[in-house]
């Protein structure tokens, strides 16, 4: 028995606007999500990005083409659920941050990752009001709970569709301060990407590129622009 497949049913994908946001309709009826509620962005930008996917599919349906309807379904069905949840679980990434765990040799790594994380590091003290320190190896160190406490507010202050993103933002990069920082554009998306990598880039360089890494890396890469047009998008003022 062939795989079923969804077939386009509409002629026309359009925004309507309510008093829930910005939902999507297919011939004037209403998307739903997986779980039957309502598909409702909360702004106008990403409910045309939305229903521009739903207005490209030809004669069958490809989910895998539709990422900002995705999200939006995770959105609304899985995080807005479990908002609390999902929060803390980000929050907890300072604790144990990409960025503060360091090599104890060879001298140049150790010199690149203090050049390319320490920034960060003082970025997040001086914008975000809470400092977090290098570790040398890989076993855990407890971070200051003052600073935790502070990371923990900025990501619990995040709406649904934000915080959904960033969640993407971090767990991509393995680092709550450069998820703060691709939310707050402190870099292009590129150079915040290649800073979290660093470690993968100095191996390669030193034993040659392994092309099933780079291809798994430049699909994560795709998700994590992904995320922050998602993140950009949902700010109130689009």
């Amino acid at each position: 028995m062939s795989e079923w497949k969804a077939k386009r049913f509409w002629t026309a994908a359009e925004v309507t606007e309510g008093a829930e946001g910005f939902g999507i309709a297919l011939d004037g009826r209403p998307v739903k999500t997986p779980a039957k509620r309502a598909l409702q962005a909360p702004t106008r930008a990403l409910a045309e990005a939305i229903a521009a996917e739903w207005a490209a599919q030809g004669d069958v349906v490809d989910p895998l083409s539709m990422p900002f309807t995705r999200t939006a379904n995770a959105a609304i069905d899985k995080v807005a659920v479990q908002q609390a949840e999902v929060a803390e679980m980000l929050a907890a990434y300072g604790d144990s941050d990409l960025l503060c765990y360091r090599a104890e040799q060879p001298a140049e790594l150790v010199e690149r990752q203090a050049a390319a994380w320490d920034p960060l590091l003082d970025w997040a003290a001086e914008t975000l009001g809470a400092r977090l320190h290098p570790r040398v190896g890989v076993m855990h160190a407890p971070q200051d709970p003052d600073a935790l406490a502070r990371l923990s507010a900025e990501v619990k202050a995040l709406p649904v569709f934000q915080l959904t993103a960033f969640h993407d933002l971090v767990s991509l990069s393995g680092s709550l301060i450069l998820g703060f920082a691709a939310a707050q554009d402190l870099k292009t998306i590129k150079a915040l990407w290649d800073i979290s990598r660093l470690d993968e880039i100095w191996q390669a360089e030193q034993w040659g590129q392994d092309e099933e890494a780079e291809a798994a890396a430049a699909v994560k890469f795709t998700a994590f622009q992904h995320a922050k047009a998602v993140f950009d998008l949902t700010h109130p003022g689009f």
